[in-house]
């Protein structure tokens, strides 16, 4: 069945509409978000800019179908992320979307390869296929002589850069970012950056950034900044 609302666009990759969310802490409620709307063109770049705290990572969450929000509604390439059960959205994290955040997540007991094939593996992909794609990855973000080597003999800046191979495995569609340069020097930081944004435009796949950065955020097509719960366009 269908998600898709009439008039929906075929050439947005995400979308969200009057996205709302509150927390309650002790006896008060705070709202984080207030009636947030983004669109991400096919294709594109955004980065959504903001303090400490702002609520970029609730938002992005919420973006990525890992959280609810509380009024509002989430697209991706036109369907409706809260119309499918929990198993459908867990489905198209894994088909459409990947994921990169500040710190790599990589498991410390598998080699970059065995980390990058996992996704394709819970997939169901064949393990000789999904090593040869885990392996061309790597090359891509310059991997190449390290696939066997497990995190712990990697510096951060290949970490990282791992990290965006298991989010791009698969040629997911749409990619989002959690501060992915948040733990890095600013020149390995900016290494993995134009790597995101070439990675960006040679695979056509659409990303999403949440950073505090705003030197790096002036390199997206479009940029967003999240201050009292609410979203404005600076570039």
């Amino acid at each position: 069945m269908s998600s898709q609302l009439p008039g929906q666009s075929q050439n947005l990759a995400l979308e969200a509409r009057n996205v709302k969310k509150t927390f309650r802490q002790g006896p008060k409620e705070v709202r984080v978000l207030h009636d947030v709307n983004l669109k991400l063109a096919a294709g594109k770049s955004l980065a959504i800019v903001g303090a400490s705290g702002a609520g970029k990572s609730t938002l992005l969450h919420i973006l990525g179908g890992l959280d609810k929000p509380d009024e509002g509604e989430v697209f991706v390439e036109g369907a409706s992320m809260w119309a499918l059960s929990e198993a459908e959205r867990g489905l198209v994290r894994n088909k459409t979307m990947g994921f990169v955040y500040q710190f790599h997540h990589l498991l410390a007991e598998f080699s970059a390869l065995e980390n990058v094939a996992m996704p394709l593996l819970i997939r169901g992909v064949k393990t000789a296929d999904a090593v040869d794609e885990a392996t061309q990855i790597l090359g891509r973000v310059g991997l190449a002589e390290r696939i066997h080597h497990k995190p712990g003999e990697l510096s951060g800046g290949e970490r990282q850069r791992a990290a965006v191979a298991r989010a791009l495995v698969g040629n997911p569609r749409v990619m989002l970012g959690d501060e992915p340069t948040g733990n890095l020097d600013e020149r390995t930081a900016d290494h993995v950056y134009g790597l995101l944004l070439e990675l960006n435009q040679e695979l056509n796949t659409s990303l999403l950034l949440v950073t505090h950065d705003t030197r790096l955020a002036a390199r997206m097509d479009q940029q967003l900044e999240l201050s009292m719960g609410c979203l404005r366009e600076i570039g």
